[in-house]
């Protein structure tokens, strides 16, 4: 009898155990069946806008400009053209002392003098001993002698011929000429100075071509690419206007300004086009082809771009993956993958599944 009282409660337990596993298990099937909603913000995609004109200042620079230096330092002797001389190829623009360097020129061609003298004596003795060893006369051994001191001779010789072409170059190092005509548009030093090898002498605008140089906020600086046509026009000279491209556009803003440098390369500007001429520059908006959307609606999964849909009907969210043209911190303009009226979430992106209900805290137009 007690055997039986026993058996009956182990059962008995054994049956509340495996109730409370299926109910567990119930539990955690219907909690993953059904993940929580969430709470989403959300903007509604609007049609593409029409993009705004661009317009800014700056001014005319040569679109190739050199700084003309020495190579050696020395005694600024003169200084040939000043601000606005215009100058041709080969052109001497300024001179050197160039005493030391002539002094240095003459010791070396003196040397290379008396090494061209031992020279003739070696071959006088090589030849000599050469018809002694025929008639044997002579020793080996003095015959070697001689040869080997032939050639140590002509081997000073050649070294002494590169000490003069090294002092004949030192020499025309002290003449500095224009490699390209141009106007000179600033000058770095005024005779009678000691200048050091490198520094500025004169500053050349070179006459191949004009570029426009202007200074471009941050905010608009993101709306150009390289190549963008622009329109260069001179503020109160009637016709004086210019078609140009842009060909450059600064990585890095500047420190005091925090503006970008963009420079547009002329296509034949007019003659009013002079260096340092106040222009205008203008960039025609044109219809915009992509749509806009928060930068905080983008979701990065395997390797790809996409951001989370919202169905209308029952709520739920789906990724879609989409190819974005750029973005920045605020906004990213997005050419494929989203449809005008298509209601993206911006905000509490990063904890939503496929398929998972959603309730919507805004949905602001954008």
């Amino acid at each position: 009898m007690t055997r039986s009282r026993a058996s009956s409660r182990t059962g008995g337990v054994v049956l509340v155990v495996v109730v409370a596993l299926a109910v567990a298990s119930c539990n955690r099937e219907e909690k993953e069946a059904a993940p929580p909603v969430r709470y989403v913000r959300t903007v509604t995609v609007e049609p593409p806008r029409q993009a705004p004109d661009l317009s800014f200042t700056g001014h005319i620079e040569a679109q190739d400009q050199a700084s003309l230096a020495f190579r050696i330092g020395g005694r600024l002797a003169e200084r040939r053209v000043g601000v606005g001389a215009s100058v041709g190829e080969g052109e001497i623009v300024a001179r050197l002392d160039p005493e030391n360097e002539l002094n240095d020129l003459r010791s070396a061609q003196a040397a290379l003098t008396a090494a061209q003298g031992d020279l003739r004596k070696a071959e006088n003795q090589f030849q000599r001993q050469s018809h002694l060893l025929e008639r044997h006369i002579t020793t080996q051994a003095d015959f070697d002698a001689a040869k080997q001191a032939l050639t140590a001779a002509r081997a000073q010789v050649e070294a002494a011929q590169a000490r003069v072409r090294s002092a004949e170059d030192v020499v025309g190092f002290t003449t500095l000429k224009a490699d390209a005509p141009g106007i000179v548009t600033r000058v770095g030093a005024e005779p009678s100075e000691v200048v050091t090898a490198g520094r500025m002498i004169v500053q050349l605008a070179r006459r191949e071509g004009r570029d426009g140089v202007f200074e471009v906020p941050a905010d608009l600086v993101r709306r150009l690419t390289p190549d963008m046509p622009v329109r260069v026009t001179i503020a109160g000279e009637a016709g004086a206007e210019a078609a140009g491209r842009i060909r450059e556009i600064a990585p890095q803003a500047d420190p005091v300004t925090r503006t970008f440098r963009v420079r547009v390369g002329l296509t034949e500007p007019p003659p009013a086009f002079r260096l340092g001429a106040a222009v205008s520059g203008a960039i025609s908006g044109g219809a915009a082809s992509a749509m806009t959307i928060p930068a905080t609606a983008l979701t990065r999964r395997d390797q790809a771009t996409g951001a989370w849909v919202v169905d209308p009907k029952n709520l739920t969210v789906s990724l879609r993956k989409l190819d974005v043209a750029n973005a920045d911190p605020a906004t990213a303009r997005i050419t494929k993958g989203l449809d005008v009226g298509d209601i993206v979430v911006t905000a509490g992106a990063g904890l939503l599944r496929e398929g998972q209900r959603v309730r919507l805290i805004g949905a602001e137009p954008r």
